[in-house]
């Protein structure tokens, strides 16, 4: 039995090899291409100025951005400015794979996901613009009786919060997920409020209600330098942001900007400790007998399958990931090539889970850059050395499903000074500053943190 599934495995790694050039169906060679509708080719004209003033300047059009923009209209601060310097969702959040699980180790994460699948529910009434949410479902996988604890735990959290789910014995998931291999599985734990949402279709929505209340969004405009002072106190605040048509004076910047969140905290001094990665996820072609079903997470096979239509994107986390070392200012709406070796990683779990993938061809490849941190957890807050400086970064590819959350209590950190919620562990001064600015500390925890991403979590 396990010289037949090695076989199976081995037949699918080298069927994936040959694909990567030649896509065994048609003689096409494979693109590398997201598999949804982009902004790629959306016509946005280049400005001639921007406003004088904002009360808060927010860079970078992305997820993040996007949601704190939404929400600070929503506390009543509109005169508001998002700058992008090329057009939304253009860095990282346009070839994510859109995944939004509803249960996390957290309570405080379990309530930010359940708010934000109300939100992406609900946003399409209110702006008209359909989001692209998919309630399809999700499946975590248990292979051992000590993940399936986890899961119960899970599920015990979840429903605190009104966060309905079930544990299925291997039987129950066969019926549920026909072409899954549960041979070798404990149970799993079914999760109906999961599903997938649209990155084009989102941010779209989000602009257009914060725009229709004041906010302005204004795209091909790099921000070229942040402008500070010390007060009669001795403090550094932020009093301004130039950018490539114009100066904008504001006393508050939330820095949004990605893998190049980085080099905007350097225009004020602030270190940002987070590293650029590639992170990626094929799509196979045609899969008989797949629509419908949930989006499956195997924790440890450190692997995901994304329902696609008719198809799956499957994707992951490496042990060896590739690093962005040097992240260029002018990438938008690309993509990188996979290194095949490194994605090999993922196909002995992928075929394993459902067999049926061992006959299926590749669509396309998605490689593109994500920033990670040392602890597998955003940077968020107000940072320790600029008053007025604000950090929503390093979401650690959860950017897409932690966006309404996390840019609701970034709205109320920016407006109130403090979230509601207890985000200490997301907090920017969590780090000390002598280990923020140490880039080999930054750079190996951050790897052993996207590593060890799927280990199971034990409550203290």
């Amino acid at each position: 039995m396990l010289q037949t599934r090695h076989k199976l495995v081995s037949s699918m790694w080298q069927c994936f090899r040959n694909k990567a050039q030649i896509r065994q169906s048609s003689g096409e060679v494979v693109e590398s291409a997201v598999p949804y509708d982009s902004l790629k080719d959306k016509k946005v004209e280049t400005p001639t100025s921007v406003p004088k003033e904002a009360d808060v300047v927010i860079i970078g059009g992305g997820s993040i951005g996007c949601n704190t923009l939404y929400h600070l209209t929503k506390l009543g601060i509109n005169n508001v400015v998002m700058l992008e310097k090329d057009q939304l969702t253009a860095g990282t959040t346009w070839h994510t794979a859109g995944l939004v699980w509803s249960l996390r180790p957290t309570d405080v994460e379990v309530e930010m996901l359940k708010y934000a699948v109300d939100l992406m529910q609900d946003l399409e009434a209110e702006t008209g613009v359909n989001t692209g949410w998919i309630n399809n479902g999700g499946l975590f996988i248990a292979n051992n009786q000590k993940r399936l604890q986890e899961y119960m735990r899970l599920s015990t959290i979840g429903r605190v919060y009104g966060v309905e789910s079930f544990i299925l014995s291997p039987e129950e998931t066969k019926q549920l997920y026909p072409l899954m291999n549960v041979s070798d599985i404990y149970g799993s734990l079914y999760s109906p409020r999961d599903g997938v949402i649209d990155p084009a279709g989102i941010c779209t929505a989000l602009t257009r209600a914060a725009t229709k209340a004041g906010a302005k969004v204004i795209s091909k405009c790099a921000v070229t330098g942040i402008n500070t002072k010390i007060d009669e106190f001795g403090t550094k605040r932020v009093t301004g942001v130039d950018t490539t048509v114009g100066h904008i004076k504001t006393n508050c910047v939330v820095n949004c900007g990605g893998v190049w969140a980085p080099s905007l905290g350097a225009m004020a001094g602030v270190k940002v400790p987070l590293v650029a990665m590639h992170h990626a996820y094929i799509v196979t072609e045609r899969i008989p007998g797949i629509n419908n079903m949930p989006n499956v997470r195997d924790h440890d096979a450190s692997v995901y399958l994304k329902l696609q239509g008719d198809a799956l994107c499957v994707g992951g986390y490496e042990k060896d990931p590739v690093f962005w070392n040097e992240v260029k200012r002018d990438f938008a709406f690309s993509l990188f090539d996979l290194d095949w070796d490194v994605f090999s990683a993922h196909i002995e779990g992928a075929v394993n889970r459902v067999p049926a993938l061992v006959d299926t061809g590749v669509k396309s490849t998605v490689c593109g850059p994500e920033s990670f941190t040392a602890d597998h957890k955003p940077l968020m807050g107000e940072s320790p050395e600029v008053r007025g400086f604000y950090l929503g970064c390093g979401f650690n590819s959860s950017g897409m499903m932690m966006g309404p959350g996390c840019g609701r209590e970034l709205a109320k950190w920016v407006a109130h000074g403090r979230p509601d919620l207890d985000l200490f562990s997301y907090d920017i001064r969590r780090f000390s500053q002598k280990l923020s600015g140490n880039q080999q500390w930054i750079k190996e925890r951050s790897h052993e943190a996207y590593a060890k991403k799927l280990l199971h979590c034990i409550p203290s």
